[in-house]
């Protein structure tokens, strides 16, 4: 396995952080004549992964990722404990930036309910102030974020974002909105999202699990949602699924899901496995049929995540899950939309292109299977500002209007 090493020179020395014998990273004092399993540990590994780290005026700063959440160290050069930077509520922050000489270092904090905020920090005092904030019409006072713990079907406990207006009923008549990606080692931590904000503020719920597949706990945590594991990655999708519904956040009939790219598989997933948990689902720039991914653009890249189905014992696991392969005539799928376009450069459209008919000539729900297609967008960009706001706009009326009560019919004359 490879190993990752980050240096910051500072007062004459090299500090190096390391994931070398230690998947959560530490921190060593560097001599460069001898190898660095004799190099002096500063900030030795914990039960938590360091996420970021930084030095500014002569002080280390450690930002762990704590139950997905940051919580940021602060250690003297020799590793003696300085105190912790605090936030208020949950939230993801930055390193703390500036030079190792400096007095004042910059960081920013946000969260589902926080727009991003940069902050000056004193790191003589611990003192931060405000430093720059963006006016966004947003009143953050309204809402509230918690964390709670489920078990996935494993019995692997498995931690979940959820936010919503204060207040709000818990009698499944809410529509609620969940999003999560599980794969490629990405930590999905809270994080200002203006589609998010606007579900927010119609009064919908939103969810976020972190599943197995990501980093939030280590490598470990990943390399339970890669290759024949994959399928973890889903039943945690499901699982919180169900969280959600036994405890009345909100029903079936009210629960949109959306993904993108790796998560655009997870939604593909959820299509075909659980189509009666959800009511709608936007499904971006999908990877679908996992026999032949790897033959397109750059799927070629991503086998060592899911295998290959040239490879003859990965291929019967992925026949099992991929989306594709699995629609079944004759089911009464959920509503979908599934979004992508010419100009996609890493998973080919024809994922998407061929989903669509296939899903639409088996499914008896009588819900729409769309497909929203764009001649010039792509995957990571390509389009306007102007157009971006159009897709967004396109994506949360089909989910909002999708989730919602039938309007009544008006009475004939």
């Amino acid at each position: 396995m490879d190993q990752r090493f980050e240096a910051i020179y500072a007062k004459g020395a090299w500090y190096v952080k390391t994931d070398y014998k230690s998947p959560n990273g530490r921190i060593l004092k560097a001599d460069p004549g001898v190898l660095p399993d004799v190099w002096t540990t500063i900030v030795p590994e914990g039960p938590d992964v360091i996420d970021s780290w930084s030095i500014v005026g002569g002080k280390i700063y450690v930002n762990h990722l704590k139950d997905v959440k940051t919580e940021t160290k602060v250690y003297a050069l020799d590793g003696k404990p300085a105190g912790k930077v605090e936030y208020e509520g949950i939230g993801s922050a930055t390193a703390v930036y500036g030079r190792t000489t400096d007095r004042y270092g910059y960081f920013s904090f946000e969260s589902y309910i926080e727009p991003w905020t940069i902050y000056r920090l004193d790191t003589m005092t611990g003192k931060r102030e405000v430093f720059s904030q963006p006016k966004i019409p947003f009143d953050s006072s309204q809402f509230e974020l918690k964390q709670v713990f489920f078990k996935s079907k494993d019995g692997t406990q498995i931690p979940m974002f959820i936010a919503g207006k204060k207040g709000l009923k818990m009698d499944g008549t809410e529509r609620l909105l969940m999003t999560a990606y599980g794969g490629f080692d990405s930590n999905e931590t809270p994080e200002w999202n203006p589609q998010i904000a606007w579900w927010l503020q119609q009064g919908g719920w939103f969810a976020m699990p972190n599943l197995r597949g990501g980093a939030e706990y280590g490598e470990h945590w990943h390399e339970q949602g890669m290759f024949e594991k994959k399928q973890n990655v889903f039943d945690d999708f499901f699982a919180a699924a169900e969280y959600l519904i036994a405890n009345k956040y909100t029903t079936p009939d009210h629960f949109a899901i959306t993904g993108r790219s790796n998560g655009g598989l997870l939604m593909g997933a959820a299509i075909t496995q659980r189509p009666e948990l959800f009511s709608a689902v936007w499904c971006g720039y999908p990877l679908l049929d996992m026999l032949r991914y790897q033959k397109f653009k750059v799927g070629g890249y991503w086998t060592t995540e899911y295998g290959s189905a040239e490879n003859e014992k990965q291929f019967f696991y992925l026949l099992k899950y991929s989306p594709y392969h699995n629609v079944k005539p004759g089911t009464a799928y959920p509503a979908v939309m599934f979004f992508t376009g010419d100009s996609d450069t890493r998973v080919d459209p024809l994922h998407a292109r061929k989903m669509t008919p296939l899903l639409q000539s088996a499914s008896t729900s009588g819900r729409p299977i769309l497909l929203h297609y764009s001649l010039a967008g792509g995957h990571s960009a390509g389009v306007s500002v102007d157009q971006e706001v159009q897709d967004d706009a396109d994506q949360l009326t089909f989910l909002w209007t999708e989730t919602g009560k039938p309007a009544p019919h008006p009475a004939h004359p």
